[in-house]
């Protein structure tokens, strides 16, 4: 007696051209998605949307004119403009950084290693206490400086030393495994063929490293906007002059004035968020460009 065997059904995964399906751990595109927007919306979406909605309350002219006050204008700069610029200082050392440690094998190369992620676990309270110690005018650093006329603690400058220091990691996590990958038989092979060393850190090795380098500056840019705790110890927090964003909306909260302090971080909110889609464009064009060459 013949038997009708029943074809094995295909494995749930993802299916690619000839037929050939590769299994998947998680249960479903449905499930996973399912669990994904929920999760987002309960962390993410859902505090945004009651921020937006609170400050919604004063109108587009409300929010505008807060913006244009003085102090808050002043601290929004501050906030930015110096978060902006310690994040391209720490693109660059962040980016020497990591070269030495993927590149050279040195005594003390583990510890110094690990010291790099000391801004994550570090407290920012903390943080902030022992670098206006550091800094100040009878500090260890900061009485080295002040022959020269150089301030750091208490002024913009002491804002930016704090900015670094906990955006430096971000910087050098995401660019140290991708020069752990990048081979360096290229770099031989560019040298044999003539090149020089300028030629080929910017012909061979960098190219690789710019999305990298974009993710880790688009990192350590968010992570300075929003920092406070660091700052407020060693920025002197004088109005218009090193008073920071965040600053601001805790003072605004302490008078009960919850509609300017919401309005604030809404506008901190679609700022950063204009600059990191400009920075994720980027990105992805230097990604394309560079799967072209």
């Amino acid at each position: 007696m013949a038997s009708t065997l029943a074809a094995p059904a295909a494995p749930a995964g993802r299916l690619f051209p000839g037929g050939l399906v590769k299994p998947s751990a998680l249960p479903g595109f449905g499930p996973a998605l399912g669990y994904t927007l929920a999760y987002l919306g309960l962390i993410v979406l859902i505090p945004l949307g009651a921020l937006a909605l609170r400050a919604s309350g004063l109108g587009l002219s409300g929010i505008w004119a807060i913006a244009r006050d003085g102090q808050v204008a002043a601290a929004l700069k501050i906030t930015f403009g110096i978060s902006l610029a310690a994040a391209l200082v720490n693109v660059v050392f962040g980016l020497i950084v990591a070269w030495v440690l993927t590149r050279y094998d040195f005594p003390g190369r583990r510890l110094l290693d690990a010291a790099v992620d000391l801004p994550f676990a570090l407290p920012t309270a903390v943080a902030g206490i022992a670098l206006s110690s550091l800094y100040a005018g009878n500090g260890w650093v900061g009485s080295l400086l002040a022959p020269f006329g150089i301030k750091v603690a208490y002024t913009p400058l002491g804002i930016a030393v704090a900015l670094v220091f906990i955006g430096l990691p971000f910087v050098v996590r995401t660019i140290q495994p991708v020069l752990a990958d990048l081979d360096s038989e290229v770099e031989e092979a560019s040298a044999s063929l003539g090149a020089d060393r300028l030629t080929t850190v910017g012909r061979v090795v960098l190219p690789p490293l710019i999305p990298a380098a974009l993710t880790g500056f688009a990192l350590a840019f968010a992570r300075a906007v929003g920092e406070y705790g660091s700052v407020i110890f060693i920025a002197g927090n004088i109005p218009y002059v090193s008073e920071i964003a965040p600053l601001v909306i805790v003072q605004k909260l302490e008078e009960n004035n919850y509609a300017a302090a919401t309005a604030i971080a809404v506008i901190m909110l679609l700022i950063s968020f204009a600059m990191l889609l400009l920075i994720n464009l980027v990105q992805a064009w230097s990604r394309r460009r560079s799967g072209h060459v």
